[in-house]
C-alpha cells in the first residue's frame, strides 16, 4: 500500500494505521532479544530458534517447524517441499499465495497456480474446488496442492466453512495448506483453540511479524518429512540465517504476552468503525477497518490526518485500517478525533 505525503518527522506520529506489520519492539520485547541465547542456526545450534520452533509445532499439534525470515518465503518453501516443478496448486483469486506473492510459486517455484472465487465470508467453495481438479491427461498440470488462508481480508472464516473446503481437497487426495499470516486474529475471533484451525492443513505458515508484534520471522509447521525438504527450500531461496534467535526470542515474547490480549485489538477496530460511521460506508472484521469516505472528504484525507499525527494507507476509493499492539487507547483516540475533525 502507498502511504500518504505528509511533512511531519517520526516522532510526531500519534497513531499509524497502516499496517499491524508497523508495530515496533517495546522495552520487554527489546530485553527478551538482547538477552536470547544464540547459536548458528545454519547448522541447527541456535537454542532460541529450536524452542521456538518447536513451541509452535507443538501448539499446532505438528510434527515439526522451520523459522523463515518471512511469510512469503515461508509459504513458497512449502509449496515447493510439497509439489514437483509443473504441479498444480488451487487456491483463491484473493489470497496471498496467488495475489500478493509477486507471482513466486511460478516465477521460482515453477508451479502453475488455479486461483478460485473467493466467497464473501472469505473461504472457498467446495464445489469450486471439486470443478477445478484436473483429469489424469497429459495435457493438464497435476493438481497437487491446496492452499486455504485465514484470515482473509480481515475476515475470520468459520471453522465449519473451512473445514467444507479442506474436506473437499482431502477426497481428491490434494495436500493442505494453510496460510496463516493472522492466524492468531483468526483463533481470536472465531474463540477456537490454534489446533482446530491448525488442524485441517499439513501444513500452517504462522507470521509473527503482524499481529504477534515481531520485528521479524515466520514459522512453517507441519510433518517432519515435509519440514526437512522446506528447510532444504529455505536455503535455495537465501532464507538460512545465523544467529536468528535474536528475532526468535522476540516472537516467544510476543505469543507469550502480545497473544493473549489480542481481543482488545479487534475491539479497538469496532470502536474506531463506530467512530467513522457518520463519515462514509465502513466495514469492520477482526483488527481491521474498511472505510470509504464521503466525497466531501475523500480528497484531502491523507494530507489532513497527516498533519494530525495520523498515518494512513493509500484506498481507492476503500482504505484499510488496520489495528494493532502499538494502537493503545490513547493513540485510537487521536485518530479518532482527526477523522472526526474532517467532517
Amino acid at each position: 500500500m502507498v502511504l500518504y505525503s505528509g511533512s511531519f518527522a517520526a516522532q510526531d506520529v500519534l497513531c499509524d494505521l497502516r499496517s499491524d506489520t508497523v508495530t515496533k519492539p517495546c522495552a520487554e520485547m527489546r530485553a527478551a532479544m538482547a538477552g536470547a541465547e544464540l547459536g548458528d542456526d545454519c547448522y541447527g545450534d541456535d537454542p532460541t530458534v529450536a524452542r521456538l520452533e518447536a513451541q509452535l509445532a507443538d501448539r499446532m499439534g505438528k510434527d515439526a517447524g522451520v523459522f523463515f525470515p518471512t511469510g512469503c518465503m515461508s509459504n513458497l518453501a512449502c509449496l515447493m517441499a510439497q509439489c514437483a516443478r509443473g504441479d498444480e496448486v488451487i487456491t483463491g483469486r484473493d489470497y496471498h499465495v496467488y495475489a500478493d506473492e509477486a507471482g513466486s510459486p511460478s516465477v521460482l517455484g515453477g508451479l502453475s497456480l488455479e486461483p478460485l472465487p473467493v466467497a464473501e465470508d472469505g473461504a472457498l467453495e467446495p464445489g469450486d474446488i471439486r470443478a477445478a481438479l484436473k483429469p489424469d491427461d497429459q495435457h493438464y498440470a497435476v493438481s497437487r496442492l491446496l492452499s486455504l488462508e485465514n484470515t482473509v481480508g480481515g475476515r475470520a472464516i468459520p471453522l465449519p466453512r473451512m473445514q467444507a473446503a479442506a474436506e473437499a481437497g482431502r477426497e481428491a487426495g490434494l495436500a493442505l495448506h494453510l496460510d496463516g499470516a493472522r492466524f492468531f486474529n483468526a483463533i481470536t475471533a472465531l474463540g477456537c483453540t490454534d489446533t482446530d484451525l491448525a488442524g485441517l492443513a499439513d501444513t500452517v505458515s504462522l507470521c509473527l511479524s503482524k499481529g504477534v508484534g515481531a520485528p521479524a520471522g515466520t514459522v512453517l509447521v507441519g510433518p517432519a518429512p515435509v519440514l526437512a525438504k522446506a528447510r532444504r527450500a529455505r536455503k535455495l531461496l537465501g532464507g538460512g540465517m545465523r544467529q536468528s534467535g535474536v528475532l526468535a526470542a522476540a516472537a516467544l515474547w510476543g505469543l507469550e504476552h502480545v497473544v493473549p490480549r489480542m481481543a482488545e485489538d479487534h475491539a479497538r477496530a469496532v470502536d474506531l468503525a463506530e467512530a467513522l460511521r457518520p463519515l462514509g460506508q465502513v466495514r469492520q472484521a477482526t483488527n481491521m477497518v474498511f472505510f470509504t469516505p464521503a466525497d466531501a472528504v475523500a480528497a484531502e484525507i491523507g494530507p489532513r490526518l497527516a498533519a494530525q499525527g495520523i498515518r494512513i494507507s493509500a484506498g481507492s476509493p476503500e482504505i484499510r485500517l488496520v489495528l494493532h499492539r502499538d494502537v493503545d487507547d490513547a493513540a485510537l483516540a487521536s485518530a479518532i478525533a482527526a477523522f472526526q475533525s474532517l467532517g
